[in-house]
């Protein structure tokens, strides 16, 4: 069958271990479980017996199969008993010897004599007398086969001629060449129970006649089949011959020892033929002979046992099957191929969305500076340890891709996110809004500066990335917000306490004063206000905000090109005169104080709707000593009295419209430092009796009031820092 294709143990084991060469350890061990399992399926699915039971079913090498039986009611009658003679089977009747026995095929191979004849007389041969019996020498199986001929042969069925042998083969002969050497093969007639050969003489040359298996000619050497031949047969060697073998005349005790129904008789000549159904194999002689065999389950066709061995099996895909089996491998090539080609597309995309992204971040990190900033750090060394230049990569893995979720604020400079880095930091990371080029270089000489600044109550810089196309600055998270929240909207289980109130206004003081005159350049920051002092995990003033968003290079007349800052916490003097000092970010302050003590917002309308600065409000009451009225009354309760006063004398000093007679921050920070020590011990007199004295002139300053010369006096160029 030209569709058929054999499966076998072999092909199965093999097959499935691949062809490739390079064979991981693993995949051995793999592929040996799969073969030892499978093994193992075929024991366990052992093949059905041949032989009737309680009989051996081989002999020798050769599998004896029922109705052939050896031993006394192990075969069917007697021409099918089987002698087993020293492993070699005989059929008993005939003292034949047996090399195969074929249930499917219904044959018997024999080994049978060859015909030689090498004297100067004529030979006659006769072969066994199969007639009578089921047996008959097979036409399909086998061939007549002279060899080396000289005289006139010939084979006798009854009395016609069946060939001769001559030196050329004629038109009645099958021959496979038309050299010399060639062996004339002749086919045998139909049924054949007897044949005899005869042979003249030869002249001393020896010649051979042979009926065999036609396998075992087509089998020869062909280059030379006569010579090949030769060699097997000469000194009187045997050679297979194909036996037909039938049943005639089924007896009723067989029908009752079978009852599978595989048997069906021809009413022609009344001979039985057994077969397995299909997918089954086995012995269909036998009750329960037959059955399916395991392979038959990877067959999608039609699936065929193509021997006694009900493992070997051949499938046999219809033509419909075919083309539908044809068009699902297209239909997957078309498919899988289509798929390779998108995400071949797919990854061509990525790799020039990744260079086009590379391009642009190389763009934007020159145009924001990225080379200022990296000469600068490499002229100061502290700098490159202290300033981190973030990719934008990082910062997006930090922020969720700058997730709306992770906003902590947003203002009119900017939007600031919630991140943290690989290594566990929380970060909060500015997003500034679009800035002007010209201002790069001031801007990062702002990075370099505010980098080294090491204040405990400064928020510190961690760096900055330049690779989007604003600059994006990154700062340690502070966790409790900002003041203002805490001041205007407190919540109902945490107020804020004077004394901690105190404590911040302290701190903040101090960090502003640091900016102004202790950092390594006198930095202004532009925009003090509540909302940029940030309080830590332990409510600790953290001031933020100062030159986060452009610095300004200004020249020795302090002369801004607009105003900068937020109303309500803005200089009148400065918004007046564009002229931005020191002194500007004191008036700041001073606004906060007020805060701190009201808990009032800098700005808020009035009865009729308009807008009322709260320092303006905290001015007038203070000129008709009427502060108490304007005083939070939880800070009114938790506060002395003369503390109150103290801190309210110091926000009128800073407010002072007239910015040459407001105190510096330094004086403002000691100045509170001293109050926060004198509320935190009983004895400040005897601990700071210099600071109390400065208490006391402070609660005499409606009469005399501060100078920027009452402690020290600072003339020095500044950069003014605004978000």
């Amino acid at each position: 069958m030209s569709n058929t294709k054999k499966i076998t143990n072999t092909d199965f084991a093999i097959g499935d271990l691949g062809s490739s060469s390079k064979v991981t350890t693993m995949d051995m061990m793999l592929a040996t479980l799969a073969l030892v399992l499978w093994l193992s399926r075929d024991i366990v699915e052992a093949a059905p017996p041949m032989a009737k039971p309680g009989c051996p079913d081989k002999c020798g090498d050769v599998t004896i199969p029922y109705p052939f039986g050896i031993g006394s009611r192990c075969y069917y009658n007697e021409w099918y008993e089987i002698t087993c003679n020293t492993s070699n089977p005989m059929l008993t009747k005939f003292s034949l010897q047996v090399l195969k026995i074929s249930l499917s095929s219904s044959q018997v191979i024999i080994n049978a004599p060859t015909v030689v004849n090498s004297t100067a007389q004529d030979t006659t041969w006769t072969s066994a007398n199969l007639g009578g019996s089921p047996y008959s020498f097979s036409s399909i199986y086998n061939d007549f086969a002279p060899v080396s001929c000289v005289g006139t042969s010939f084979v006798n069925g009854g009395e016609n001629i069946v060939a001769r042998c001559g030196s050329f083969c004629n038109s009645q002969i099958r021959d496979n060449t038309t050299s010399q050497e060639s062996i004339c093969l002749s086919v045998l007639p139909y049924p054949l129970s007897i044949y005899g050969v005869s042979i003249t003489r030869t002249n001393g040359t020896y010649s051979y006649v042979l009926v065999a298996s036609r396998d075992f000619l087509n089998n020869l050497e062909m280059s030379n089949p006569q010579q090949s031949l030769l060699s097997l047969v000469s000194n009187g060697s045997h050679v297979p011959v194909n036996l037909d073998w039938k049943y005639f005349y089924l007896p009723n005790q067989f029908l009752n020892e079978s009852n599978s129904g595989n048997c069906n008789m021809h009413q022609a000549n009344g001979v039985y033929t057994c077969t397995c159904p299909q997918r089954q194999g086995g012995n269909p002689y036998l009750p329960n002979g037959c059955q399916e065999s395991p392979r038959c389950a990877s067959c999608k066709g039609d699936c065929y046992v193509i021997s006694d061995d009900y493992m070997d099996v051949g499938c046999y895909i219809p033509k419909k099957s075919r083309a539908h089996l044809l068009g699902v491998v297209l239909g997957l090539s078309i498919g899988i191929g289509s798929l390779l080609a998108s995400l071949g597309c797919y990854w061509l995309w990525q790799i020039l969305k990744r260079r086009k992204k590379i391009k642009v971040r190389a763009k934007n990190f020159k145009q924001n500076g990225g080379l200022l900033l990296q000469r600068q750090m490499c002229y100061n060394d502290c700098v490159v340890e202290k300033t981190k230049v973030f990719t934008v990569s990082e910062l997006e893995v930090a922020t969720d891709h700058f997730n709306e979720n992770r906003i902590l604020g947003q203002g009119g400079q900017g939007t600031v996110y919630k991140g943290m880095l690989t290594d566990g930091r929380v970060i909060a990371v500015k997003k500034s809004k679009k800035v002007d080029e010209s201002q790069l270089e001031p801007f990062i000489n702002e990075v370099v500066i505010l980098s080294q600044i090491n204040h405990r109550n400064v928020v510190k810089l961690l760096g900055c990335c330049l690779e989007t196309e604003v600059p994006l600055l990154v700062y340690e998270f502070i966790p409790n917000g900002t003041l203002s929240q805490h001041i205007h909207n407190p919540s109902e289980e945490f107020h804020i306490p004077w004394k901690m109130r105190l404590q911040i206004a302290a701190e903040s003081a101090g960090a502003i004063a640091y900016l102004h005159s202790s950092s390594s350049a006198p930095i202004y920051h532009r925009d003090i206000k509540s909302s940029n002092i940030l309080l830590d995990d332990k409510y600790r003033a953290k001031v933020s905000d100062f030159g986060t968003s452009r610095t300004i290079l200004i020249d020795q007349t302090h002369l801004t090109t607009q105003v900068q800052g937020t109303f309500g916490y803005l200089d009148p003097e400065y918004f007046q005169s564009n002229q931005f000092t020191e002194k500007s970010d004191v008036y700041s302050f001073g606004v906060v104080l007020v805060e701190l003590m009201t808990s009032k917002k800098p700005i808020s309308p009035d009865k009729s709707k308009e807008w009322r600065s709260l320092a303006t409000e905290f001015l007038l009451l203070a000129e008709n000593s009427c502060l108490s009225d304007i005083f939070d009354p939880h800070v009114s309760k938790e506060a002395k009295q003369e503390e109150l006063e103290a801190v309210a004398n110091l926000a009128k000093e800073c407010l002072n419209l007239n910015g040459k007679q407001r105190p510096t921050m330094k004086e403002v920070a000691i100045i509170l430092d001293g109050l926060q020590s004198r509320n935190e011990t009983s004895s400040i007199q005897q601990t700071f009796p210099e600071w109390n004295q400065a208490v006391t002139d402070v609660s005499v300053m409606d009469t005399a009031p501060f100078t920027s010369s009452t402690f020290f006096s600072q003339e020095e160029d500044a950069l003014i820092l605004h978000i």
